[in-house]
C-alpha cells in the first residue's frame, strides 16, 4: 500500500493520538438550501438589468421617481405619530411646540399626514408598474422563445405539465420579487432605522434597546421558522407539480384512458398524488400557526416592555401623556409590517427558487444553434444530397451507418425498411431537428449546418404520420401554412388538398373549430388539412413521413392522390412503411439496421429478388 503522505509519521503511528473528528457531511436539505441562497444571488443579478437598463431611460426615470415616493411618502409616516402626541397634549392641557395649531388643528393635520403617507405609496406603486409589467412581458416572452430555440431531444426528455408550470411560477415569481423586494422589506429597514433613531434621540437608548431587541428576536425566530417552511413548502409544490403533470397527462392520452377503461386507475394515481400534496400542505398549514403565535408572542413582549417604561416615564413626570401614546403609536407602526415579514420573505424564498428553475431552463443551450453570420439557404433547384452520413440517438447505439443517397430536382425518392432501420431519422436530420454525427447533408451543395435554420424550415414542407392541429378553426390550421395568407389562397389550398368540398359541407364552414389536437375531425380529414397547410407553404421540397400509414385503404387512396398533386414539380422524399404508396416513385432506397441495402425503381428491385421483394412479398401476403 503506498504511504500517505498527507499527514507527518508521528501523526499516522502515535497509539497514543487521538481520533480526529470527523467532518460532518451536510444533509440533503442543507445542501439544497445552500444551493437556492446561492442560486438566489444569481438570480437578483440577472433581474438587475429588467429594471435598469442601458438602452430605456425612461425605465431608469420611473425607477428613480418611484423610489423617491418611497422616501417621500416613509418620512410622512414617520412623522405622523407627532401630530398625534400633540393633539394628545393639546387635549390633556400640556405644553407641546404645535400647541399653536390647538387640539382640532393638530387632529386634522394627523389626519392629512396619514392621507400623504398612503397618497405617496400607491403613487410609487402607480409609476413602478410600467416598469414591472414590462419586466415580466419581457422575461415571459424570452423564454418562451428560448423554449421554441430548445432541441428535440430536449422537449422529448421533458414533461409538458412540468415545464408550463415552471414558467407560470417563475413568471410570477418575478412579480412578487419586485414588488415586495423593493417596496416591502426596503422600506421596513428604512422606517426602522427613522424609528429607532427618534427612540433613541427623543426618549432614551433603553427604548432603542429593547426595540432592537425586540426585533432581532423577531427576525430570527422568523427567519429559523421560515427555512423550516420553506422546505415543507418545497415538498407541497412537487407535489403539486407531480398531481399537475399527471392530470395534464392522463388528458392529453384521453382516447388511450378510454380504450382500456382506465377511468378509475386515473383517478387513483391523481388522487395518490393528491394526498402526498394535501399532507404536505396540512404540515405548511400547522407550521405557519406556529409561526404566527410565535410572532405575536415576541412582539407582544416587545410592546408591552417599551410601554411599561413609557408608563413609568409618565408617572414620574419625565414624559407627557403624548409621549405615551406616540411610544405607542410607533411601536404598533412597526407591528404591521414586521408581521408580513415571515410571508414576504417565505415568498421572496420561494420567488427566488421559482425564478432560479426558470432561469435555468433560460440557460438550457440550444443543442441546434445557427452559426454567427450565417447565411439564408438558397434554393436553386432541390437537389438534396447525403454524404456518408452517421448518427445516433445514443453514443453506444448507431442508428445511421454511413448514409450517401441523392433526390435531383423534381425526383420522387422513397426510402422504406424495417422498423428501427433510421428511415424516420433522416427526415428529423433533413429538417435539422438533430446535426449528423459524421457526414453532411447537403441542399443545392450548402451544408444545412451553415445556413439558417429559419431559411432551411421555410424550403421544407413536412406532412407527419399524424398532423397534429392547433385548438382553432379549420381556417386557421390551413392558413398557418403561411404567414398572412389571404382567404382565397387557403381556398386554393384546400382544394388542392381535396378537403375544400368537405369543409363547405360544415355548418361554419372555415370557421369550424377542429377541437384539442385537431381531435374532432377524422384522421383522413387531418391528414388533408396537414396537406393544405404544406401546399400554401409552397415549399420547394416535400418531406412526406409516413403520411398516410395511419389511414384506411380508401382514405390512404384518396390522400395519395392529393400528395401526387402536392409532389408535382417538387423535390420529394417519402418515407414509407406501406410498399403499395411508392411503387411508383422515381426511386427506391432500402435501408437495414441503418446501412443501404439496395436502391432503384418498383420494377427493378422486385426483379433482383432482394430484400425490396421480401418486403413487398410479405406485405402483399398480409393483404391477401
Amino acid at each position: 500500500m503506498p504511504a500517505d503522505t498527507d499527514q507527518p509519521a508521528a501523526q499516522k503511528h502515535d497509539p497514543r493520538a487521538k481520533p480526529t473528528k470527523p467532518e460532518r457531511i451536510p444533509t440533503e436539505a442543507e445542501m439544497i438550501d445552500a444551493a437556492e441562497r446561492q442560486s438566489g444571488f444569481l438570480v437578483l443579478r440577472k433581474v438587475a438589468p429588467y429594471l435598469w437598463p442601458s438602452d430605456m431611460p425612461w425605465v431608469k426615470r420611473r425607477v428613480v421617481w418611484a423610489l423617491l415616493a418611497l422616501l417621500v411618502s416613509k418620512l410622512v409616516i414617520v412623522a405622523t405619530p407627532f401630530f398625534y402626541r400633540d393633539a394628545v397634549d393639546a387635549l390633556a392641557g400640556e405644553g407641546t411646540p404645535m400647541l399653536a395649531l390647538g387640539a382640532v388643528g393638530l387632529t386634522v393635520a394627523y389626519g392629512m399626514a396619514r392621507l400623504m403617507g398612503v397618497g405617496f405609496q400607491q403613487l410609487r406603486d402607480a409609476v413602478f408598474a410600467r416598469v414591472g409589467q414590462r419586466a415580466l412581458r419581457m422575461l415571459a416572452l424570452e423564454t418562451f422563445q428560448h423554449i421554441h430555440k430548445l432541441s428535440m431531444r430536449y422537449h422529448i426528455t421533458r414533461k409538458t405539465g412540468g415545464l408550463s408550470r415552471i414558467i407560470e411560477r417563475g413568471v410570477k415569481g418575478v412579480d412578487f420579487l419586485l414588488r415586495f423586494l423593493l417596496f416591502s422589506i426596503g422600506p421596513l429597514i428604512l422606517e426602522l432605522i427613522l424609528v429607532g433613531i427618534i427612540l433613541a434621540v427623543l426618549f432614551d437608548i433603553w427604548y432603542l434597546a429593547v426595540v432592537a431587541v425586540t426585533i432581532a428576536v423577531y427576525v430570527w425566530f422568523t427567519f429559523a421558522v421560515t427555512e423550516w417552511r420553506v422546505r415543507l413548502r418545497r415538498q407541497m409544490n412537487d407535489s403539486d407539480t407531480d398531481a399537475n403533470q399527471k392530470a395534464i397527462d392522463s388528458l392529453l392520452n384521453y382516447e388511450t384512458v378510454k380504450y382500456f377503461g382506465a377511468e378509475g386507475r386515473e383517478a387513483a394515481r391523481y388522487d395518490a398524488a393528491m394526498a402526498d400534496y394535501e399532507d404536505a400542505a396540512i404540515k405548511t398549514n400547522h407550521s405557519l400557526a406556529f409561526l404566527n403565535f410565535g410572532q405575536a408572542l415576541i412582539i407582544t413582549a416587545g410592546l408591552v416592555g417599551v410601554m411599561v417604561m413609557a408608563a413609568m416615564g409618565v408617572q414620574s413626570g419625565e414624559l407627557s401623556v403624548g409621549d405615551f401614546v406616540m411610544v405607542n403609536s410607533y411601536m404598533i407602526q412597526l407591528t404591521v409590517p414586521l408581521n408580513f415579514l415571515g410571508t414576504v420573505y417565505r415568498e421572496i424564498r420561494q420567488a427566488l427558487v421559482d425564478m432560479g428553475q426558470m432561469f435555468g431552463l433560460l440557460e438550457q443551450p440550444a443543442e441546434i444553434a445557427d452559426k454567427p453570420n450565417a447565411p439564408d439557404l438558397k434554393v436553386s433547384g432541390g437537389h438534396v444530397a447525403l454524404e456518408n452520413v452517421r448518427f445516433a440517438y445514443d453514443t453506444d447505439r448507431e442508428i445511421l451507418k454511413g448514409i450517401s443517397l441523392e433526390a435531383q430536382p423534381g425526383e420522387t425518392v422513397a426510402i422504406v425498411g424495417s422498423t428501427g432501420s433510421g428511415k424516420s431519422t433522416i427526415g428529423r436530420l433533413l429538417f435539422r431537428f438533430y446535426d449528423v454525427a459524421g457526414g453532411a447533408l447537403k441542399i443545392d451543395g450548402q451544408d444545412i449546418r451553415e445556413v439558417t435554420q429559419q431559411s432551411l424550415h421555410l424550403a421544407i414542407g413536412v406532412v407527419p404520420q399524424d398532423t397534429v392541429l392547433f385548438n382553432d378553426t379549420i381556417g386557421y390550421n390551413i392558413a398557418y401554412g403561411r404567414d398572412g395568407a389571404t382567404q382565397e389562397e387557403v381556398q386554393d389550398a384546400a382544394r388542392a388538398a381535396q378537403i375544400h368540398d368537405f369543409i363547405m359541407s360544415l355548418p361554419q364552414g372555415y370557421d369550424t373549430t377542429v377541437g384539442e389536437r385537431g381531435l374532432k375531425l377524422s384522421g383522413g380529414e387531418k391528414q388533408r388539412v396537414g396537406i393544405a397547410r404544406t401546399l400554401l407553404k409552397d415549399p420547394p421540397i416535400l418531406l412526406l413521413d409516413e403520411a398516410t400509414s395511419a389511414l384506411d385503404s380508401e382514405t390512404e387512396h384518396e390522400i395519395q392522390d392529393a400528395l401526387r398533386r402536392a409532389g408535382q414539380g417538387r423535390t420529394v422524399i417519402t418515407i414509407a412503411h406501406r410498399l403499395s404508396t411508392i411503387a411508383e416513385a422515381d426511386r427506391i432506397v432500402v435501408l437495414e439496421k441503418g446501412e443501404i441495402v439496395e436502391q432503384g425503381s418498383h420494377e427493378v428491385l422486385l426483379a433482383n429478388g432482394g430484400r425490396y421483394a421480401q418486403l413487398w412479398q410479405r406485405q402483399q401476403a398480409e393483404e391477401d
